[in-house]
């Protein structure tokens, strides 16, 4: 018996689990390992994205509140390509535009050409509103996977045990013996498929709870800022 064992023990005994894994737990492993590299990568990619955004919103941000009126946000908001934030001022400072040229076209007193009732101060939010949705849609994507991968890989890793079980059952019947050399590779391979879905769970578990709070966290620093953005139209307007 330790004869037997010892190739599985000592020598390379992870590679041998897997070469001895049948056809449908490799499937099972295949699938786990696809499923982690695929999260792995989207983590890195997130890491990025969401250290390009926030660093871009802190720049813009810090600029718009030393800024005088809005006008003078509109160079650094186009040049800011990565901030969810400069593209809803550039959506608010366009229905601004919109609303102004409305007021104009009214043929209005010119003292009041300018002045906007709360409908407009409304309408003027639900355009950055609707910015900020897109915006956060955009930073959505590709979060999902992570949830799903944290969902599914410790239940199709469930599926691999289960199949190895019952490989090491089978393999009792069949020769008669319940010795640990009859059931040690049926074990094995159920116990390998168990560490790989937990090692494609646990980051994904991690990783999107993470993103899920960083999008709350730009949500909330997003909705602040169209308050922030409609304050200063309204001190414009009463200049």
């Amino acid at each position: 018996m330790e004869n037997i064992l010892s190739p599985l023990i000592l020598t390379g005994s992870l590679w041998q689990i897997i070469t001895n894994t049948s056809t449908f737990g490799m499937i099972i492993l295949i699938i786990l390992v696809i499923m982690s590299l695929l999260s792995l990568s989207i983590i890195i990619f997130k890491w990025r994205q969401f250290k390009s955004v926030e660093s871009d919103n802190r720049r813009f941000g810090q600029q718009f509140k030393r800024s005088k009126d809005i006008a003078e946000s509109l160079g650094q908001a186009k040049s800011t390509a990565t901030s969810p934030i400069s593209k809803i001022f550039l959506s608010g400072y366009n229905e601004l535009l919109e609303l102004k040229e409305i007021k104009n076209q009214g043929g209005a007193m010119q003292q009041s050409v300018n002045k906007f009732s709360e409908e407009d101060y409304e309408l003027l939010e639900m355009a950055m509103e609707r910015s900020l949705s897109e915006e956060i849609t955009v930073i959505e994507k590709k979060v999902i996977f992570l949830a799903s991968t944290a969902n599914s890989a410790p239940f199709i890793g469930l599926l691999g045990t289960v199949v190895g079980i019952m490989d090491a059952f089978w393999a009792i019947g069949e020769r008669g013996s319940a010795s640990l050399a009859v059931v040690a590779p049926g074990i094995a391979e159920a116990l390998l498929a168990t560490i790989v879905g937990l090692v494609a769970a646990i980051p994904a578990v991690i990783a999107y709870n993470w993103a899920t709070n960083k999008i709350k966290n730009l949500s909330e620093f997003s909705n602040n800022f169209i308050l922030e953005f409609v304050a200063k139209v309204k001190k414009e307007q009463n200049r």
